[in-house]
């Protein structure tokens, strides 16, 4: 398997052994019901890591907070970001790296732009996919759904457009230049698309 190779190699250049670990994150990202927040998602995110490697000032540090950003993801729980850090922070405990990785973790919260630095990289590597193409980007919307499948249409459409409006109302989507040049006008586009989506639904 490339992905856990990859894993393998980054976790040998700390001088950490992670096949243990390994398997540990291999089962969270394939636990059953997890549409989008799955490897496919860690593996486009590692490729938008490459494709941008330039951007970061400590790439490993950044890839390990790829690998366990969404590590836990219960669409149910409001810490999953946290917990995910914690788990980061248990396994890169003796890494002078371990901080830095939680922090970009938490920053994956979206709450608010991220610090300047690999937080920023860090939050539009995995925001890319809203400047993907229409189909891309549907298909993400879809999966998303399929993880929220739990909530009914009315308060998935309400919850969905609350967090989809917050992105439109930034200044920038996009915090770091190549990504705002190649994401950020398809991601308003895309995101005006879904909003006019779920406000129909809204009105059956």
């Amino acid at each position: 398997m490339i992905l856990q190779a990859r894993w393998l190699r980054l976790c040998l250049e700390l001088g950490l052994d992670g096949q243990l670990q390994w398997n540990i994150i291999y089962q969270s990202y394939c636990t059953p019901g997890r549409a989008y927040h799955n490897l496919n998602h860690i593996g486009d995110c590692l490729s938008e890591l490459d494709r941008h490697a330039a951007l970061a000032a400590d790439r490993g540090a950044l890839e390990f907070a790829i690998w366990y950003h969404d590590v836990v993801y219960d669409p149910q729980a409001a810490d999953n970001e946290e917990r995910s850090a914690e788990m980061a922070n248990s396994f890169l405990a003796a890494a002078p790296i371990a901080q830095a990785v939680s922090l970009m973790i938490l920053a994956t919260k979206h709450g608010s732009p991220p610090e300047a630095g690999d937080p920023q990289l860090m939050c539009d590597i995995d925001l890319s996919i809203l400047g993907r193409s229409r189909e891309t980007y549907a298909s993400y919307a879809r999966a998303i759904r399929a993880e929220y499948s739990w909530v009914p249409n009315k308060d998935y459409s309400a919850g969905r457009t609350q967090m989809l409006r917050r992105f439109l109302a930034r200044e920038t989507i996009f915090a770091t230049l190549p990504f705002r040049g190649l994401y950020e006008e398809p991601a308003r586009a895309n995101i005006s698309w879904e909003l006019a989506a779920l406000a129909a639904q809204g009105s059956e």
